[in-house]
């Protein structure tokens, strides 16, 4: 993946719906580059697909809970699978530490919540959960800003190359 591709990707993180034409303009680049680039981006799996951020309040989805469950052994997968099928489920998270799994959930109010975990605690293997309801979101956005990213890992790539030069260097003068 080169610059070209993470600026098509910084688009279109900003703005899904820009054509190709209006992406390739932005960039002084050929609309069918962008076009190609795109279909291998879907193709190598780095774009997942192309989705619409909602304001989950606005459709009456109130409360934002994260429940972290305690798994019995040998069947996280098998809980972790049944637990994305709710449709109340934003996210399904393997996590270490005390709890196996984190769960993001999305609810319109307590006693829709309160029925959720019930249905958790129902179900086999699940052993404990403990519920916290967000008070405020501060930041909710699924995407990090791909250009600075990418000039980290160039710096931090540039870093570990000099290193490893000075290294190499420092072992000739040795011999």
């Amino acid at each position: 993946m080169d610059e070209l591709d993470l600026k098509i990707l910084s688009i279109l993180l900003k703005d899904a719906r820009k054509s190709y034409r209006e992406i390739a303009g932005e960039l002084g680049v050929a609309t069918s580059t962008v076009f190609n680039r795109v279909k291998a981006l879907l193709r190598r799996g780095v774009v997942k697909g192309f989705v619409t951020l909602l304001d989950y309040a606005k459709l009456g989805y109130k409360l934002t809970a994260l429940i972290l469950i305690r798994v019995s052994r040998g069947k996280l997968t098998e809980v972790e699978r049944e637990i994305a099928k709710f449709t109340n489920v934003t996210c399904v998270y393997d996590i270490t530490g005390e709890f196996d799994v984190a769960v993001i959930g999305k609810f319109r109010d307590t006693s829709e919540l309160s029925s959720f975990v019930k249905r958790l605690l129902k179900m086999p293997y699940v052993e404990r959960t403990v519920t916290s309801i967000v008070l405020n979101i501060v930041k909710e956005d699924p995407c990090i800003p791909l250009l600075a990213v990418a000039n980290y890992s160039r710096a931090e790539t540039s870093l570990n190359a000099s290193s490893t030069a000075s290294s190499a260097e420092e072992a000739g003068k040795t011999l």
